[in-house]
């Protein structure tokens, strides 16, 4: 028996509600561009958009005229889609609040999750959307997950309850050795400050 190897996500699709209400939520709200469209090829009375959520990858929605918006939370129970975590800047982060109260909109948050901060709300289904920050850059050449994982290593062998940020620049200070090669033989900290 051999395992299938995934190499990301190719796309996320979602049932929206009608197109208008759709598009006006994916990009006039969330700023993404609608970059395709055409019927949903399973069930033609439904429409299909595409839209660039920034990092090369698609979120679709499924549409129908018929679908209106609705202020009832879609289930999350076993089975379900709980919520979508979507990547924002920190720049960003910090003006969601103000953004999502000029549209009325209700939301929690901000919430510190330790190595990312977040702010969940509802789109016009119901469903849960959060919108997410972390707090740290990896180093160049090592992915998001590496960090995490070396993260998760150092606060488990410390006894630490959650991740915090020390755990992040350990992790990465870590990680940094190992990937990044130098002349020096002792990489061990030191103090340049102290008299001789």
């Amino acid at each position: 028996m051999r395992k299938i190897q995934t190499q990301g996500i190719h796309h996320i699709t979602l049932t929206g509600a009608d197109r208008q209400t759709s598009i006006d939520f994916w990009e006039g709200v969330l700023c993404m561009p609608f970059v395709f469209e055409q019927p949903n090829l399973d069930q033609p009375m439904e429409s299909h958009l595409y839209f660039d959520p920034g990092d090369g990858r698609l979120i679709t929605i499924f549409t129908h005229e018929e679908r209106k918006p609705q202020s009832e939370p879609v289930a999350q129970t076993a089975g379900h889609v709980h919520h979508l975590a979507l990547s924002v800047s920190q720049a960003t982060f910090k003006q969601i609040s103000g953004r999502l109260e000029e549209r009325g909109v209700p939301y929690t948050g901000p919430k510190d999750r330790g190595f990312m901060d977040s702010i969940y709300f509802r789109d016009p289904l119901g469903f849960l959307i959060e919108l997410a920050s972390y707090r740290f850059e990896p180093p160049a050449g090592v992915q998001m997950g590496e960090v995490m994982l070396e993260a998760h290593k150092i606060r488990v062998e410390r006894g630490d309850y959650n991740i915090q940020e020390v755990h992040l620049a350990d992790a990465i200070e870590s990680l940094t050795l190992t990937t990044r090669r130098s002349l020096s033989d002792d990489r061990s900290a030191k103090n340049p400050y102290t008299e001789s």
